[in-house]
């Protein structure tokens, strides 16, 4: 305790402390002395040498990574471009297409009106073509029928009314005319 009031005395009074000393050396010059022979030391070790051919090497690294991402960055927009004309174009293709299918729809469907048309009018007119045949079959078998019964009359009042003479005198006026 005696050295520190001793020493905050003399610090009180405006006296200067003594420095540390070695070899003449002041810790000033300690440390300067210390930095130069470390300097040295890493410039006799090429070490300023290996640091800077490893920031190099790293920075040539860099250039070389962010030159592949460029390329990489360019390639990946060419695909993304060649797949979005890809796109537009199987989007027209497919407009075209549904609008093709549809032009193929509404013809299908005009054909298929029109040969319905046509199909109900064919079949109209085979329904009236056997309605007029069976009308004329109807006729003809009543007209046969008519003339059977007729002619069955007819020769039943022929023989009933005609003899042997009426005979002679038709069949000699049938000669008579040829």
């Amino acid at each position: 305790m005696a050295d520190f009031s001793l020493l905050t005395a003399a610090v009180e009074h405006g006296a200067e402390h003594a420095e540390p000393a070695a070899f003449g050396l002041n810790p000033g010059m300690w440390v300067a002395l210390s930095m130069a022979t470390l300097l040295g030391i890493l410039i006799w070790k090429k070490i300023p040498g290996k640091i800077t051919s490893g920031l190099d090497s790293s920075i040539a690294e860099i250039k070389k990574q962010l030159d592949e991402a460029k390329l990489l960055r360019a390639e990946a927009e060419a695909l993304r471009k060649e797949y979005a004309d890809k796109i537009a174009n199987a989007e027209k293709d497919a407009a075209s297409m549904l609008d093709h299918a549809r032009h193929e729809a509404e013809g299908i469907i005009a054909k298929a009106e029109s040969d319905t048309t046509a199909l109900i009018a064919r079949r109209e007119k085979m329904a009236e073509d056997k309605i007029a045949a069976a009308e004329r079959g109807a006729v003809e078998a009543l007209r046969a029928k008519a003339a059977e019964a007729a002619t069955t009359a007819a020769g039943k009042l022929i023989a009933a009314k005609h003899d042997a003479a009426a005979d002679k005198a038709l069949v000699d006026q049938a000669i008579a005319g040829i």
